[in-house]
């Protein structure tokens, strides 16, 4: 009897997790019928799971996005999970409506858990108001002003950096062949911990220990071969979220983040207590609004969180304050070491570029030169914009509509029923497809050769780009709108000193055919080679010294 009655309570429980899962995927099966996005040309689904999404995950630098755009035309519509519709389109203006309609397009619900599993509930994640506050009292650190002050770090770094690679070439001769995104995830760690926290992770050190928040971050970016189907149930379904269906990725990826979290709790507790100190030795009554200054990141939000004369409203939680750190340490580390990192690709792909920008930073006679000197430099502005075009490191991104809408269009389309349409018809719970590299190369906004590496085309740039509603460049790769990327200006001043100092020391070229560079889907695109996928993230470049004549 007993043994009769586990079952029942067993089978009773699964029935129970069954239609709390159908019930939470109620609007997602009903859209897949009724959403008006069905009126929308587009390719058949694949199945009734997953879509297309298998497609779009297997497509290596989503060239299946451009494929069904010479197909099916700037707007279509595409299957998601649960074959629910999602539209994808390249027109410009539909893509403004929705970034600048931040409360009405908001990051999908299931996007949200997967970024708060890791990261908690920081900037990336948050919406509505906690974001708008988060934001509003971050946006100083992040100024002009600030990132000023913050070229020196920039620059010692990535010298540190050179020495590091120039040490190995003494070490093992010329030309060395070394893995440069490894070197390069180091010093933007190593920048982030100094910019942001004032902390000096000291990764770049070669006689130091191995990092262990480097090598929480490698497991959190590491990329699944596959879809990993019970990840995205999790990220649908949140009840099915507990340490009992688990995986080995999974149980791997929560003991980063709890590196990641004592690590910035360690940061908060050492910086909350500099501050206090400060403070008395002052004797001052208390920390004022005055007073909120701080060269990094941490010191802001913490003296902000803090100040006596600042409204509650305006202060940021502990926990808002705890949340930014693996935010920004991984916001600020991994996009711009993998921007880097495909911007030395290119340049090795393209000789007489790589030249023509040596020939430009040499005629600098510092090893440090001030922001403005490196932002005056043209050649180099135009390399770095070209290759954040060509090879932005977050390909694309989603957004959902909160509530029934009507997005407006530049071109007028025709849909399934032959009718033309100059607007989409969206309901709430579709979601949106932000196509972030698809539109930085699309062919209607760029030309013919937009898929081509040339830094000149920023000499005399398209008229039809000045539609692209990016923050940046008139670029998509910090996107645009209230949430566009708070560390823009911080990541591209870090880039152009990297590019800068590298450059001119040393002379690059690949170490093996370009056929074997694989962009691999995850968070961001970071290189591997396809015949040695289970080594990880590897960009093998050939280094020699640049010897000045």
């Amino acid at each position: 009897m007993a043994i009769v009655l586990a079952i029942q309570a067993f089978l009773a429980a699964i029935l129970a997790l069954i239609g709390i899962a159908l019930w939470k995927a109620r609007r997602l099966i009903l859209g897949s019928f009724t959403s008006p996005l069905l009126r929308l040309r587009g390719p058949p689904s694949r199945s009734w799971f997953l879509g297309n999404l298998k497609q779009v995950h297997q497509s290596e630098d989503q060239v299946i996005y451009d494929q069904w755009v010479e197909q099916y035309g700037p707007v279509f519509t595409y299957r998601g999970f649960l074959n629910s519709p999602y539209l994808f389109t390249t027109d410009t203006r539909a893509i403004n409506h929705v970034l600048t309609h931040s409360a009405e397009y908001q990051k999908p619900a299931q996007a949200q858990r997967a970024l708060a599993r890791l990261l908690g509930q920081g900037v990336l994640v948050t919406e509505g108001e906690q974001h708008r506050q988060q934001r509003r009292i971050m946006n100083p650190a992040f100024g002009p002003s600030q990132i000023r002050e913050l070229t020196e770090t920039f620059l010692e770094k990535a010298m540190e950096l050179r020495d590091v690679w120039a040490a190995e070439l003494s070490a093992k001769g010329e030309p060395t062949r070394l893995n440069v995104i490894k070197g390069l995830s180091k010093m933007t760690l190593d920048v982030i911990g100094l910019a942001g926290f004032n902390y000096d992770f000291d990764s770049l050190n070669p006689n130091g220990k191995p990092n262990e928040l480097a090598q929480a971050f490698e497991e959190i970016f590491r990329n699944p071969d596959k879809i990993p189907i019970l990840l995205v149930l999790k990220n649908f379904i949140p009840i099915l979220d507990t340490p009992l269906l688990r995986d080995g990725r999974g149980n791997r990826a929560q003991e980063a983040k709890k590196v990641m979290q004592r690590i910035g709790a360690q940061l908060i507790a050492e910086k909350k207590a500099a501050i206090l100190r400060e403070s008395s030795e002052k004797k001052d009554a208390g920390v004022g609004r005055e007073k909120l200054q701080g060269r990094d990141l941490l010191t802001l939000l913490l003296k902000a969180n803090m100040a006596t004369d600042i409204p509650d409203s305006q202060r940021l939680s502990d926990d808002d304050v705890i949340a930014q750190v693996p935010t920004f340490l991984v916001a600020g580390h991994e996009t711009t070491s993998t921007g880097t990192t495909w911007c030395l690709y290119a340049l090795t792909q393209a000789p007489d570029v790589q030249k023509k920008l040596r020939e430009e930073l040499l005629t600098v006679e510092t090893d440090t030169p001030t922001m403005d000197e490196l932002m005056a430099l043209p050649y180099l502005d135009m390399v770095v914009r070209e290759s954040l075009r060509l090879y932005a490191p977050v390909p694309s991104t989603m957004r959902v509509a909160t509530k029934d809408d009507i997005i407006p269009l530049d071109t007028p389309f025709v849909d399934r029923d032959g009718k033309v349409q100059d607007h989409v018809k969206i309901a709430a719970g579709n979601q949106v497809v932000i196509p972030i590299l698809t539109l930085n190369r699309s062919k209607a906004l760029w030309g013919e050769d937009a898929h081509e590496f040339r830094p000149e085309r920023w000499e005399n740039p398209p008229e039809a780009i000045s539609s692209i509603p990016g923050v940046w460049g008139h670029l998509m790769t910090f996107l645009g709108g209230p949430r566009a990327c708070i560390g823009y200006r911080f990541s591209i001043v870090e880039m152009k000193a990297l590019i800068f100092t590298l450059v001119r020391a040393f002379e690059f070229e690949l170490a093996v055919p370009p056929s074997e560079i694989k962009r691999a889907a995850g968070i961001v695109q970071r290189p591997m080679l396809r015949s040695q996928l289970e080594l990880g993230n590897q960009m093998p470049l050939l280094v020699r010294r640049y010897n000045r004549a």
